[in-house]
């Protein structure tokens, strides 16, 4: 089986500012290397047949994704529309600024089918796609942000897989966000 990364996985992962709430001290071609000579600690199933879920123990130095919501941490919240792509539409997103997120311990790797990402206009040269990493202080899946579910709902033609909506994932996914937030450096 071989894995790629998608240009949209590339963006997002390794972007060009360096920001440290991304993937640290890798590089996409080395990060591709690692994925497809060492095996997964775990394999598990995605959100839909297409995806799979590889768990990784974080051989970067990439920081946890999300801060937990407290009385003393609120104040740094902010909040924009914002789109992934120039092809989505903006959506209200939320984060932390000026908050330092612990080492992740473990990096859970989402990957796409070629057949998926064909059918979201992406080609690859692979069996499977990488199209994003959730970096974790545990080997559990960070639950998708509701607004991901929505999207991707939606459709591909807005951004989205074309996956129907579970309304108990989505709650799921509400109870953990309603408490937690990403986090980015200060610009």
């Amino acid at each position: 089986m071989s894995i790629v990364m998608t240009d949209f996985a590339k963006r997002r992962l390794f972007p060009k500012d360096q920001r440290i709430n991304a993937i640290v001290g890798e590089t996409v071609e080395g990060f591709e290397q690692y994925l497809n000579n060492n095996p997964p600690e775990q394999i598990r199933a995605g959100y839909a047949p297409f995806c799979k879920l590889y768990v990784y123990r974080n051989w970067t130095q990439t920081r946890c994704l999300t801060v937990k919501i407290t009385p003393e941490n609120q104040s740094l919240l902010r909040s924009a529309y914002e789109a992934r792509s120039k092809d989505e539409l903006p959506v209200l997103v939320r984060w932390f600024e000026g908050i330092d997120s612990p080492r992740a311990e473990y990096l859970i790797v989402i990957l796409y089918s070629r057949e998926q990402l064909l059918r979201e206009s992406t080609t690859i040269e692979a069996d499977w796609g990488v199209v994003g990493c959730l970096a974790n202080a545990t080997a559990d899946e960070i639950p998708m942000a509701p607004i991901t579910m929505m999207r991707n709902a939606l459709g591909v033609e807005e951004g989205g897989s074309g996956v129907t909506l579970d309304r108990q994932a989505y709650q799921r996914s509400v109870e953990y966000w309603s408490t937690h937030a990403n986090w980015r450096a200060a610009k």
